[in-house]
């Protein structure tokens, strides 16, 4: 996949407002594979609401979605499996991982499903990102911090073609937001990939081709 187009598209619950001023919403937009995108959003304007749009997670606005000019809506649901398995990854602002299961077990369900990366690779990047120690530690335990962090090395998990990432810092401090910032770098470079990044203050500091305002 080498582009995804937005044309016009509005969430269904903000079609009656006449106060919308957004770069996105009810506009013409388009992100290329191997660009970097980040998108600043308040609260309630429907930044995960775009992830879960371009994700094939939820179908409840209007407008027209597009994969290489191609409507998404028309999508089944074999498509999008094959969307979500070689050309999109999706850290999600609430994580959606398994509490009841370890770390490295949340990993491993997509990596083993993937083969994408080896298990020497994934400990690098525990290393790196502080929680090293945190492998055999069930979810649940751990801070919301650390789970963002487990949450991220599972996305890189995978192929992808762009790499969606929702408020994917927010509680993290300043070094392992960088520390992250140059894992992801080197996966979206090394795969050749587009980075699409929602914020709602505090971003990581990258060089973004273009910045756009929700």
């Amino acid at each position: 996949m080498d582009k995804i187009e937005l044309k016009s598209v509005i969430p269904n619950v903000f079609l009656n407002r006449e106060d919308m001023a957004s770069d996105i919403w009810k506009e013409d937009v388009t992100f290329e594979k191997g660009k970097s995108y980040l998108i600043e959003a308040n609260s309630g304007t429907g930044k995960s609401s775009l992830c879960s749009y371009i994700y094939g997670y939820r179908k409840d606005y209007q407008g027209e979605l597009l994969f290489d000019g191609d409507d998404t809506k028309r999508y089944n649901v074999g498509k999008w499996v094959d969307i979500r398995k070689r050309h999109i990854s999706l850290l999600w602002q609430d994580l959606r991982l398994f509490p009841e299961l370890t770390s490295m077990e949340n990993i491993q369900i997509k990596n083993k499903l993937t083969g994408w990366h080896k298990k020497k690779k994934i400990l690098e990047w525990f290393d790196m990102l502080g929680i090293s120690d945190k492998t055999d530690e069930k979810i649940g335990k751990m801070s919301f911090g650390q789970q963002q962090r487990v949450a991220l090395i599972r996305s890189l998990c995978q192929p992808f073609d762009f790499l969606l990432l929702d408020e994917p810092i927010s509680h993290l401090d300043d070094s392992n937001s960088m520390i992250m910032g140059i894992i992801i770098t080197e996966e979206i470079q090394r795969q050749g990939a587009g980075l699409i990044s929602t914020s709602i203050g505090k971003h990581i500091e990258m060089n973004y081709n273009q910045v756009y305002k929700l």
